[in-house]
């Protein structure tokens, strides 16, 4: 019989994300699971490169990838429902455990141990990783909402900022500091410096640019005659 594994991991872009929320684009699992794992595949390489801290970036990122992958049994629990209390928070965890071996039992025998501390994340300074790029990745849509008009999003973004402080994780504080200004910034403020002249000299001679040139203004002739 065919494994439906990677068949329901494919459906993540059908679970719709801050459901409680009014939002101006909606976000789905399978996108914030890889915005998820770049984050958390950075914080791992600042770990590595700027404090000298023994960490895979790689197996990090890997794990990241499918953080998320049981809400495809469960769906998107709210985060203010699932913290309501500790109740509610150990009830979750249990069905969560058991999606973990729902979606691992879905594998061929032979695939599982290789997926299981994928799904199940069990080493804790990946899961320290994986959690920081989770609730990042959360300020982050919180800000993008907040540029678009939202203040629906505004009391979150307070929050979740200051709890991305309260971690007081060397790697967070660092990217804020260095990468977290630039999110803020509109397209244009982000490519005024970018010389555009010198990134076509560097990448294109002109012998291709005047080919591309030539083809833009043969498409311009077609467009016009039709």
């Amino acid at each position: 019989m065919s494994s439906s594994f990677f068949a329901y991991i494919f459906r993540m872009r059908y679970i719709a994300r801050w459901a409680l929320m009014r939002n101006t684009r909606t976000e789905n699992v399978e996108e914030h699971s890889y915005e998820v794992a770049v984050l958390a595949h950075a914080l791992a390489v600042v770990g590595q490169e700027i404090f000298h801290k023994d960490v895979n970036p790689d197996r990090v990122a890997t794990a990241a990838l499918f953080h998320d992958a049981p809400e495809i049994i469960t769906g998107d629990l709210p985060t203010p429902i699932k913290y309501f209390n500790p109740a509610i928070k150990s009830a979750y965890d249990q069905v969560e455990a058991v999606a973990q071996d729902k979606l691992l039992g879905m594998l061929p025998h032979e695939l599982t141990e290789a997926y299981a501390p994928l799904l199940r994340v069990e080493d804790p300074k990946v899961r320290c990783y994986i959690k920081a790029a989770d609730k990042l990745a959360a300020w982050l849509k919180c800000l993008e909402e907040r540029k678009a008009g939202n203040r629906e999003f505004v009391q979150a973004e307070e929050e979740t900022l200051h709890a991305l402080k309260d971690m007081n994780m060397d790697e967070v504080t660092w990217f804020l500091e260095h990468m977290g200004e630039a999110f803020g910034l509109t397209l244009d403020e982000l490519v005024k410096d970018v010389d555009v002249q010198e990134v076509r000299e560097k990448n294109i001679n002109s012998e291709k640019l005047d080919s591309i040139y030539s083809d833009v203004g043969k498409a311009k002739q077609f467009v016009k005659w039709y």
